[in-house]
């Protein structure tokens, strides 16, 4: 609610020795919700902040961030010590970049996480062999590393690694790149699958086409904030989105041409 970020920096174009220090905000005035049982689709181009909305609903922000507003969950209102401590349990990530998997740790110790106990490490471990099963990998992948995976295969133990913990909201920034159509379609299904079940999903994405497959709401994202938030169903009419910026991502569907509005020519 009203959530702004900003970052102190450095001005890169004045002298190294003597550059003053600038406020560079990147999340403006930020308003959206996330109900349980619904998939909320953020789009917009890449450096529209979608991004840093994930890791400020998760509350990692850097040490030279300011931040000012409002996150909620289940109606408590939250501060970065507090989402800390839901990160991983009631709140899971899905990151963007396979990156995030430890290289050095076998893939399935990384989906099972750290035990409280003897009989939670049987828990974990069956719930690990049930998402592997679930997501076409072999039993053998959990005694692999990172590095003999397949992007394909890297991103399904990313899934994995979110729904171990059986979270009630699922963060996936980007969770499709590498995928072919129908790992990413499967991926995506999953999620709406976790919404119907009674979860909460904020996708952020800018595909557009595959968020419009599984979002019950789009929150259209531009420098830094929503402009427009409406029913998926609005995307079938381009009459019923009130912002211009979210009629030219209309427009620039493949079904609807990649036409470039006359507004932007010139």
């Amino acid at each position: 609610d009203g959530l702004s970020v900003s970052f102190d920096l450095y001005d890169p174009d004045a002298p190294y020795f003597s550059a003053p220090r600038r406020r560079v905000e990147v999340l403006r005035d930020l308003t959206l919700s996330v109900h349980a049982g619904e998939v909320l689709a953020a789009v917009g181009a890449s450096g529209s902040g979608k991004s840093l909305l994930a890791d400020s609903v998760l509350g990692l922000y850097e040490p030279n961030a300011i931040v000012s507003g409002t996150i909620w969950f289940d109606g408590v209102r939250q501060d970065a010590a507090s989402l800390a401590q839901l990160r991983g349990r009631e709140i899971a990530f899905v990151p963007q970049s396979v990156a995030n998997l430890d290289p050095l740790m076998k893939v399935g110790r990384q989906v099972r996480g750290v035990a409280r106990d003897a009989a939670d490490a049987e828990r974990r471990a069956e719930r690990q062999r049930a998402l592997f099963e679930h997501y076409g990998l072999a039993p053998e992948v959990g005694d692999m590393y990172p590095f003999e995976l397949s992007g394909g295969m890297a991103r399904r133990v990313l899934l994995a690694s979110a729904l171990v913990e059986s979270p009630r909201l699922i963060v996936a920034d980007e969770p499709t790149p590498g995928l072919d159509l129908d790992l990413a379609v499967r991926a995506l299904d999953d999620l709406r699958a976790f919404a119907d079940a009674g979860g909460g999903v904020l996708l952020i994405t800018h595909d557009i086409e595959l968020a419009l497959r599984v979002a019950d709401r789009i929150a259209v994202f531009k420098d830094g904030t929503v402009i427009e938030e409406t029913a998926v169903e609005s995307f079938n009419d381009p009459s019923q989105l009130r912002h211009p910026f979210s009629r030219e991502l209309w427009r620039a569907l493949p079904g609807n041409g990649f036409s470039v509005p006359e507004e932007a020519i010139g």
